[in-house]
């Protein structure tokens, strides 16, 4: 039995997260959790809400409510989400937590004896309408280079130049619109992740089993150009963690918060702290899946992220961990994931483009939204949600395949046997071919579900799914009851058997329907199935069962249509 850590990237507090944020992280997450449990390994899965940082500030003012409150009700609102799509986690903390705010303050003084924190003067802009000063992002203007009249002042989105705020012509404040700007001198921190380069590039070549996606991208940040760059972590707001070193005041960082990207990963190790807090065990617990010298050292640490995340968790973080000179974890494997865009364009949060966690589960219930973005998750390059595609992927995936062979076994049994497992004769060439093909199935199956190669994984199993359709159809026992019903009974056995062990291998995907087959089926027997013989064996003769509900319902074109008019313009 192994010990595995899994994080998925925080999601920000600012708003519901679209369909894309779900399979850029904490869905392949849970899929990779949920089966590792079912495999018998003790797993710690963990994940949090991102709640500092100027954009939320803005959200609590648009909302017209403190950030304090706004953070936690919309906390509240993920960590339903959350459950809403089955997502399986140990713990649902807050980057805001009181454990996060002391784990922060202690990385820092660690950092800063070791000698990797410097304090320099900067010159920001400064809104005298806003009375803060304003993060690059906050500035807009006219780009110098193309005249695009909407860039910000760290980039132009238009021709992607990289800007800083003083290049823009005509400034704003893209919170007021004011352009009654200045530029002010101003005192932050930096983390010197440049003195760290060599140490980071010596750990990520000895990564070997990254994926492509992941190493190209840390090794990118960390060679191209001017390569690492030092960071400032430390910014002039008032909502986040306050700059301590460790326990004690930080002499002219009064009134200062940690930057945002700065305290955001270290909530991983908070929220298992939370964890412990909250079921009232001591930190010996949460310690011996961080601390290499309480234990961790024998744990395996994934990580799931979109690849704009992969920077900060393949460098900073890992940074800011290196540099404490303490014995933390680090990541074993980063599961990294492109882009799943939306409809001919891309999911947007900001704009409101696309389908959101709320209003998905509002059409269909988790599983139907599980299966199709697993299956489509964006692992080699983006993918593309359409409406088109995912009818089409319930449609054929979910209820002529798996929903299908269901709803005909059960009935036909019930018809013919009464609801108990009839006995019938013995297994013919026809169950042992079967047999022995789905044996090389399920085994491929698991490599892939191992290797978290999720796509494949899905692809696997729904081949699973079609072998039980394809025997049942060859095998016929509604013709066979005629001349034989000692025959038909034992495609009935197999066939009832073979549900179950379809709810075992589907409990990842798609948990809801796998409850309902285990329900139906009349058992808790949930092994997995290492000899697939055994597992068909596992409903006896004589075991009840039922005729379940069903198990998916197909996709109307009416509603297909309807769905995609509705969803085609900017949410409110």
């Amino acid at each position: 039995m192994e010990r595995i850590l899994i994080t998925s990237a925080i999601p920000y507090i600012n708003g519901i997260k679209h369909l894309g944020n779900l399979v850029g992280s904490q869905l392949p997450a849970d899929l990779y959790a949920r089966y590792m449990r079912a495999r018998g390994h003790e797993v710690l899965f963990l994940c949090a809400t991102d709640e500092h940082g100027t954009p939320a500030e803005l959200a609590a003012a648009k909302a017209g409510k403190p950030v304090e409150e706004f953070c936690a009700e919309m906390h509240q609102v993920q960590a339903r989400l959350a459950e809403g799509f089955r997502l399986s986690f140990d713990h649902f903390g807050r980057s805001s937590s009181a454990e996060n705010r002391a784990l922060t303050q202690h990385f820092a003084g660690r950092l800063a004896d070791a000698g990797l924190i410097e304090e320099r003067s900067e010159r920001q802009v400064y809104s005298k309408a806003d009375g803060r000063f304003l993060p690059d992002r906050y500035i807009e203007g006219t780009c110098p280079n193309c005249g695009y009249d909407k860039a910000r002042g760290d980039q132009c989105e238009n021709c992607t130049k990289q800007l800083d705020p003083t290049d823009l012509i005509e400034p704003r404040s893209a919170i007021s619109g004011s352009t009654d700007l200045e530029v002010r001198e101003t005192k932050h921190l930096y983390l010197r992740q440049s003195l760290l380069r060599d140490d980071l590039d010596a750990w990520i070549d000895s990564q070997k089993d990254w994926p492509i996606l992941t190493t190209s991208i840390a090794k990118k940040w960390l060679h191209d150009g001017d390569g690492l760059q030092d960071r400032g972590i430390t910014r002039d707001l008032s909502w986040g963690v306050p700059v301590r070193k460790g326990d004690q005041e930080w002499p002219g960082m009064e009134g200062k918060v940690f930057y945002v990207w700065f305290d955001a990963p270290i909530e991983y190790i908070a929220s298992a702290n939370e964890w412990t807090n909250a079921r009232g065990a001591g930190d010996a617990e949460w310690e011996r899946w961080w601390r290499t010298d309480k234990g961790a050292g024998d744990v395996r640490y994934v990580q799931f992220m979109g690849k704009d995340n992969v920077p900060f968790h393949t460098l900073s973080f890992p940074a800011t961990i290196m540099g404490s000179r303490e014995p933390w974890k680090l990541v074993d494997y980063i599961k990294s994931f492109n882009y799943l865009n939306y409809d001919g364009g891309q999911f947007s949060t900001s704009q409101g483009r696309g389908i959101f966690q709320d209003q998905a589960l509002e059409l269909l219930p988790a599983d139907y939204w599980r299966w199709w973005l697993l299956s489509h998750a964006p692992e080699n390059s983006d993918s593309e949600f359409t409406w088109e595609n995912f009818q089409a992927g319930v449609n054929k995936d979910l209820a002529d395949v798996l929903g299908n062979f269901v709803s005909r076994v059960t009935k036909f049994a019930r018809s013919k046997f009464g609801e108990v497992v009839p006995q019938g004769g013995a297994f013919g060439a026809a169950e042992t071919a079967l047999i022995a093909e789905l044996e090389t199935r399920v085994r491929a199956y698991e490599v892939h579900m191992q290797a978290m190669e999720i796509r494949k994984s899905a692809a696997e199993l729904r081949a699973i799914w079609v072998l039980g359709n394809e025997y049942l159809q060859a095998a016929a026992p509604w013709s066979v009851f005629k001349t034989d019903p000692d025959q038909a009974a034992a495609i009935v056995r197999l066939s009832l058997n073979l549900i179950r062990l379809y709810a075992v291998l589907s409990a990842p995907f798609i948990p809801d329907a796998a409850a309902r087959l285990f329900s139906a089926m009349n058992t808790m027997d949930v092994d997995w199935p290492t000899d697939v013989a055994s597992a068909l064996e596992a409903l006896a003769p004589g075991h009840e069962f039922a005729v379940p509900e069903v198990l998916f319902a197909k996709i109307s074109d009416e509603d297909r249509d309807d769905w995609q008019a509705r969803f085609s313009g900017t949410r409110d």
